[in-house]
């Protein structure tokens, strides 16, 4: 960061702009693809030693529960060299009061990179994001969950191989996972993404529309049916959700009794004998998915998780525009 009191003029310092990820449609599609391949990339063969963001201050504030991303995002920022500062759901003054505008100004002359996780509006995060200093990454908010689609992608990359033309069914909610990932693997030739979700709870009409006209552009297919009935065979991976997505409820007292059909159970596997499992974590075993497919040998789910490292490193590097260049095929 540039000292308060330095003479040196903006022009002449050696300053990229700060580039926020508030949703997957933030990124091009050449952003999309290096930040998945670099996530590849770190996955195979580490940092190497590099610490890219030595010079760099990272926050993370999360206002609601996490395991997996906050773990990820502050180690990956740590293995890259970077500072951090830590805000848990009490600590900053917008819980007196403070505007979100004020907040974010002034965070945005203390912290080179915010990592935020709301589950709310993510009117907030851009809020934050109106100024090139500080890089805002949304580690979820109510309607996305961009890192875990690109932790996703990345993890569909090293194991299978490729993101194009893969066939994928995703069973449950239309929750800010499911959205995100529609939104990404749309944007991948000739990729096919099967939705099962249950009635009421589909992807969002605005999210739906935009990933149908990234897939028109694409070649890829976006299908979404509320039954079980008529699954299509011959996936490369089926992929689930806990039914209770964090920071939300369900006004419907008989919501379970509605998502009881679209557990995964073995029976899946009939037609797709070579499907990977994927799960976004934490799971319910029991709820949407059961012990034997979670624990079974099908399962890529907790190498997922492991991913979310990767992916958090390949994605702090862009935002502070300090990626090194990958193949994109790589992995």
């Amino acid at each position: 960061m540039r000292p308060r009191n330095s003479t040196v003029p903006e022009d002449d310092m050696q300053h990229a702009a700060a580039r926020h990820l508030i949703s997957i449609n933030d990124l091009t599609d050449s952003d999309l693809r290096g930040i998945v391949a670099s996530g590849a990339s770190f996955a195979l063969e580490g940092t190497r030693g590099a610490r890219p963001l030595q010079d760099t201050v990272a926050g993370i504030y999360f206002s609601k529960t996490s395991t997996r991303t906050r773990t990820a995002f502050s180690s990956g920022a740590l293995r890259l060299g970077a500072s951090l500062i830590t805000y848990g759901p009490g600590d900053l003054q917008l819980n007196t009061g403070e505007s979100t505008q004020d907040t974010g100004a002034v965070l945005s002359r203390m912290l080179d990179v915010l990592v935020a996780r709301t589950a709310g509006d993510p009117a907030e995060m851009r809020a934050w994001a109106r100024q090139d200093r500080m890089a805002v990454i949304n580690a979820m908010s109510a309607d996305e969950h961009p890192t875990q689609a690109l932790t996703d992608l990345t993890t569909m990359m090293t194991k299978l191989g490729r993101i194009e033309g893969l066939r994928i069914l995703y069973v449950g909610e239309g929750n800010n996972t499911a959205a995100a990932l529609a939104l990404a693997l749309t944007r991948f030739e000739g990729t096919r993404l099967e939705l099962r979700t249950p009635p009421g709870y589909g992807l969002d009409a605005v999210t739906r529309a935009q990933a149908e006209a990234y897939a028109k552009r694409s070649g890829a297919v976006l299908h979404e049916r509320h039954d079980m009935a008529d699954l299509p065979g011959d996936q490369d991976v089926v992929y689930t959700t806990r039914w209770k997505t964090t920071g939300t409820t369900k006004a419907d007292p008989d919501w379970r009794r509605i998502f009881t059909p679209f557990r995964v159970t073995e029976e899946l596997w009939a037609g797709s004998p070579k499907a990977v499992f994927m799960h976004d974590l934490p799971a319910h075993r029991g709820d949407e998915v059961t012990a034997e497919v979670l624990d079974g040998p099908h399962s890529i789910a907790f190498e997922q998780a492991e991913n979310k490292i990767h992916s958090a490193m390949a994605v702090l590097e862009w935002c502070r525009g300090a990626g090194r260049t990958r193949p994109a095929g790589h992995g």
